[in-house]
């Protein structure tokens, strides 16, 4: 199925093999010889139009596709080399963070932000030495990500305001939690995250696609890792760690 969007510069070709919210854009060629091209990876349809379409009605952006897939992310970008990927951390099949790693393997030349609801300076410095560029919040104006996708596509680092700070903070804070919790896998900083939120064994692994029995090991090797007997434990250790500054 084909349909044009209002933006008429780009002409929106649904994948049959995928859902409506997997789309590529195909542009026509003479109108992007010098735009930025992007690909967005959001789990979240609303987000995913709201950035094409304010992007979108910029010159010097090109969306290239969208998806809230990131496993299909990983395949546009090795096929369509995209010079940006707004990169969600809580996409699923596996998280942002794995997936950054992912694409900078097969598309090396593209520079990810890593876009969250949630201002965790941990997974910024995470996102961050698995190759990502940059990192926005979702709190962050349209005008900042403009700035982000500017500044890390002439070679620079790019972190938010918010971010900014809270990170500058933690600093004079020199919380010492944080180098410990650097040992931790993507994976399983997913299920700390879902620990916080209260969620049981079954409802983390109904919510990040994978067996009650791996996420048991999970639950394991953290504590394991972090040498905490529980999940309480955790929890309280997970925000001193992230908060340093304020206790």
């Amino acid at each position: 199925m084909i349909r044009v969007i209002s933006y008429s510069v780009y002409t929106i070709r649904n994948d049959l093999n995928h859902s409506e919210d997997h789309f590529m854009l195909q542009p026509l060629k003479h109108h992007i010889m010098d735009k930025i091209s992007i690909l967005i990876a959001d789990d979240h349809r609303l987000f995913r139009e709201l950035w094409g379409f304010v992007l979108g009605d910029d010159i010097r952006f090109c969306v290239i596709a969208s998806t809230g897939d990131a496993e299909e992310a990983v395949t546009i970008a090795k096929n369509l080399r995209p010079q940006i990927v707004l990169m969600d951390i809580n996409i699923m099949p596996f998280s942002g963070l794995e997936a950054t790693a992912k694409i900078r393997k097969v598309s090396p030349a593209t520079r990810i932000i890593g876009l969250s609801m949630h201002a965790l300076p941990l997974y910024a410095k995470k996102m961050l030495q698995l190759g990502a560029s940059g990192y926005v919040t979702k709190n962050s104006s349209s005008g900042e990500l403009i700035e982000a996708i500017l500044s890390v596509i002439s070679g620079d680092r790019y972190i938010c305001l918010e971010m900014r700070a809270i990170m500058s903070n933690q600093a004079l804070g020199a919380s010492e939690n944080a180098p410990v919790m650097a040992l931790l896998t993507p994976r399983e900083m997913q299920v700390i995250e879902c620990i916080k939120l209260g969620r049981s064994s079954k409802e983390i692994a109904r919510d990040l696609a994978i067996c009650l029995k791996t996420v048991e090991v999970h639950r394991h090797n953290i504590l394991t890792k972090l040498k905490l007997k529980n999940a309480a434990s955790l929890v309280n250790f997970v925000n001193a760690a992230e908060s340093g500054a304020d206790e």
